[in-house]
């Protein structure tokens, strides 16, 4: 290890420390995440200048970062799959029978439909408007690379269809999914947990005194299972330092101005997506700037994690305690909106990828019967996502290899996918919110006192 790889690790600590501090002088969590924000743009931009992109001091100093960042993902994801079945089957529990289930899947499986169809078409809008083209994209040898394995990729994906997809998502093993054994793990857990909840409402007619003894043992589980979600959230700030210094040390920021004009179509969709979030909110009766300001901390968390399923304990815990939604709708929401439905990675992305790449086989992207095509089948397509995992490659691979389109040149934008895979991810968790709390709203299932509540550091106090 050089002295200039040990200096970088003994600054980083010098940074961690520091927001350690923070955190005994019970700086608020909000402004703590903030503060670690700007603190890895800051180190992460001075490593760029110092070293460049790229160099092996900085990628070994990123491999030692990656203990904090990573290993912080890495501990969120650990505790997914527990409190999703913990909280999912308590949820049940305290419904008022199964038929509040199935309308609960219902209002957010269609609007996780409504939204990434909305997004589809603002990826389109902004393609077409900002002039997009695969033509006018110089392909290296890293996207050549890209483009061959995207080819291999798509091979698996020839004898995939809806039912296909559809029947994936039943969890025939449930104890292998509780290892996140398969791209479709968490919805597996969900639906097996659904069938426990389900099964215990009619235990309660039959025998009341198993009954009961079992929900002690649910309320145990979920005490002991949210105290550790408490635990693994206080290291939120030191996550996204290590991450954030990891992105801008770690980018190739010439690559990503030769394709400055795809990275800022891609934003402006992105915000016009969150902005329709926004208006969905203030449908339902509740003001959006309370609810960004109550949003903000996981959607930044999201942002440098670029983990949709990693964000999940979070989006969870804004949902029930910043935004008052219940546990039941929260938790349906947060797991359906990881794999299904994802605003970003399914919606935007396929959609500005299917316009720019149109042309090169003589297809019209401005003729309505494209369009309308291409809406429909992201749509259908990002349901099927949680087929087969990888987000928004996989997304992109189904709805071109639908349309008939080169799947290859997908590859030439390998350089900026980091950067675009930020906004992306921040969308898909912001859909999942939106669409946990409106359809809570539509159900009278949202306590406005606690969306209302002025004090945005109360819910976060537990975890400072």
């Amino acid at each position: 290890m050089s002295l200039a790889v040990l200096t970088n690790i003994f600054i980083m600590v010098a940074l961690l420390y520091l927001l350690y501090r923070f955190q005994k002088h019970y700086l608020p969590f909000t402004r703590r995440v903030f503060i670690a924000l700007g603190m890895g743009v800051g180190y992460g931009a001075c490593l760029q200048f110092f070293y460049g992109y790229p160099s092996e001091t900085l990628t070994e100093s990123i491999s030692w970062f990656n203990i904090i960042g990573n290993g912080y993902v890495a501990l969120l994801k650990m505790i997914v799959v527990p409190l999703v079945m913990v909280s999912v089957i308590s949820a049940i529990l305290k419904l008022k029978g199964a038929d509040t289930l199935g309308k609960i899947s219902g209002w957010i499986l269609a609007l996780l439909m409504i939204t990434v169809s909305i997004a589809a078409a603002i990826g389109i809008i902004s393609a077409l408007g900002f002039g997009l083209s695969a033509e006018s994209i110089t392909s290296g040898v890293r996207e050549a690379a890209r483009g061959e394995q995207l080819l291999n990729t798509v091979s698996r994906l020839e004898n995939l269809s809806l039912p296909t997809m559809l029947i994936s998502l039943i969890p025939a093993n449930p104890f292998m999914d509780m290892t996140g054994a398969r791209s479709t793990s968490i919805i597996g857990v969900v639906i097996f947990s659904a069938f426990i909840g389900v099964a215990v409402l009619g235990l309660h007619r039959k025998q009341p005194e198993v009954a009961g003894r079992f929900e002690q043992a649910v309320d145990v589980a979920h005490a002991i299972v949210m105290r550790i979600v408490t635990m693994v959230l206080r290291l939120t700030p030191f996550g996204i330092l290590a991450l954030m210094t990891k992105v801008v040390a770690g980018s190739n920021f010439t690559y990503m101005l030769q394709l400055i004009q795809f990275v800022i179509a891609s934003y402006a969709a992105l915000i016009a997506v969150f902005v329709v979030h926004l208006l969905m909110v203030t449908l339902v009766g509740a003001n959006p700037i309370q609810f960004i300001r109550k949003t903000l901390p996981v959607l930044t968390f999201a942002f440098t994690s670029r983990s949709s399923a990693g964000t999940m304990p979070l989006t969870i815990q804004t949902l029930t305690q910043r935004l008052g939604v219940s546990e039941g709708v929260a938790n349906f929401a947060a797991s359906f909106g990881t794999t299904i439905g994802q605003n970003g990675c399914a919606g935007i992305y396929p959609a500005m990828l299917a316009v720019m790449i149109a042309p090169t086989v003589g297809i019209d992207p401005t003729s309505l019967s494209f369009i309308g095509t291409l809406i429909v089948t992201i749509a259908i397509g990002s349901f099927g996502v949680a087929g087969v995992g990888g987000g928004a490659t996989f997304a992109a691979l189904i709805v071109l290899s639908a349309l008939g389109l080169p799947v290859e040149l997908a590859g030439l934008l390998i350089s900026i996918e980091p950067v675009i895979d930020m906004g992306r991810t921040a969308v898909n968790v912001s859909g999942a919110i939106t669409t946990g709390f409106v359809s809570g709203r539509a159900m009278g299932e949202v306590n406005m006192e606690t969306f209302n509540n002025a004090c945005l550091e109360l819910d976060m106090d537990a975890v400072s």
